[in-house]
């Protein structure tokens, strides 16, 4: 089974998503904790259900689907509740769920569902900030009937907005992976002797600093030489 990868993003970042892309608003009420499951009903703009999750197991969690009127009678008596938009994109065969949570607070959050339980090929895109997969303040659950936490402030940079706005334009088709660092931002320069039918090799600055410098040097000793006593005949 997949995990879930979840990192926290701006807030301005998450209101250019569900600008462009709209959302769905999603409430959920939880239930106590019981030892190894958990239970909470889902309302959804067109269906409601009622959730038994399975912790730890690997099994999926399992719903039942209800009328929307148990649905709300169900979420009045529940523990804890979160509200939140919900905005879904896409990467290839990637799920990118953005998070605007209004209540109990403001929170942004961001998920990769179902990424594999390396997440070797699913780096963090530029505008994705601190991740928090394995802490649970930030499971739906624990933010119902715990609150919010307090959140770290993300900034929101240029190479973010770039990143998330090729992903709103669709320029992204496939995630894109870190680059191999060469220690510099220009292209490394091959160590291989150019082919003779080329020409000679350009002189370096060092090359060119160094026969001025002999030429420099040569110029003194002339000058050196012309200064000195002539001796008589």
């Amino acid at each position: 089974m997949g995990t879930q990868r979840l990192f926290i993003i701006a807030p301005s970042l998450a209101h250019l998503m569900r600008k462009e892309r709209g959302g769905e608003r999603v409430r959920e009420g939880y239930f106590p904790d019981q030892p190894q499951r958990g239970t909470y009903v889902q309302v959804e703009e067109t269906r409601s259900n009622l959730i038994l999750e399975v912790g730890e197991s690997a099994a999926p969690d399992e719903q039942a689907d209800l009328p929307l009127a148990h649905a709300q009678t169900l979420l009045a008596v529940s523990q804890g509740q979160v509200e939140y938009v919900r905005t879904k994109l896409s990467i290839s065969s990637h799920e990118i769920q953005a998070l605007h949570f209004v209540r109990p607070g403001a929170l942004d959050l961001v998920v990769i569902a179902g990424a594999p339980e390396d997440g070797q090929d699913v780096p963090p895109l530029p505008w994705f900030g601190p991740e928090v997969s394995i802490e649970p303040a930030y499971q739906r659950r624990r933010l119902a009937l715990d609150g919010v936490p307090d959140a770290p402030e993300v900034d929101a940079t240029n190479a973010a907005f770039n990143s998330l706005l090729d992903l709103l334009e669709d320029r992204l088709t496939t995630w894109p992976q870190p680059h191999e660092s060469t220690g510099s931002d220009e292209p490394a320069v091959s160590a291989s002797p150019l082919p003779d039918a080329l020409g000679p090799m350009p002189e370096t600055e060092a090359d060119q600093e160094g026969d001025d410098l002999g030429i420099e040097d040569a110029v003194i000793r002339e000058l050196a030489r012309a200064l000195q006593p002539r001796e008589r005949g």
